[in-house]
């Protein structure tokens, strides 16, 4: 998932310390609300440390059950490589990650991983299907995108 849309309100604040907009603020539980609909509960979530991702997270954490979070520097404007480095701590009996980052590291890791060039705009989250032994063999194989969540889809949704 790309961290739900930030604010460029503060025109002195580093990059890694901008905060979520209002949009972003409503959007995060909307993205959250629909994995739970869509039963895709993380089992675990591993998180750039910006501002931003740790804003998305605490958005979305009260829809979604209490699991283990990790927050890493390295993963801040990753990309595929970053990711995989991540993945070789993960946990062997987590199915389900939900990874938040940044473009256009997110963007590309969805292309190299199940061969989609799609616009991953603020707050879109890409459901993956993939497969391995380890954690480190998956995320060097090949995955399936199953759907991908647009908060504007919600929004629009929201308002029928």
């Amino acid at each position: 998932m790309r961290h739900a849309k930030s604010s460029w309100k503060h025109e002195g604040l580093a990059d890694h310390e901008r905060p979520l907009n209002k949009r972003g603020r409503r959007d995060a539980p909307r993205v959250a609300g629909r994995l739970v609909a869509l039963d895709w509960l993380p089992d675990a979530v591993v998180s750039s440390d910006s501002q931003r991702t740790r804003e998305t997270w605490a958005r979305m954490a009260d829809a979604l059950p209490e699991v283990p979070v990790r927050f890493e520097r390295g993963l801040y404007h990753a990309g595929l490589r970053e990711l995989q480095q991540s993945g070789l701590a993960w946990e062997s009996d987590w199915r389900c990650v939900l990874t938040l980052g940044h473009n256009p590291g997110w963007e590309e890791a969805l292309a190299q991983l199940c061969g989609v060039s799609d616009l991953v705009t603020t707050g879109n989250s890409a459901l993956l299907i993939g497969e391995g032994e380890s954690w480190a063999e998956a995320l060097r194989g090949d995955w399936t995108l199953e759907t991908l969540i647009r908060p504007r889809e919600l929004v629009a949704e929201a308002t029928d």
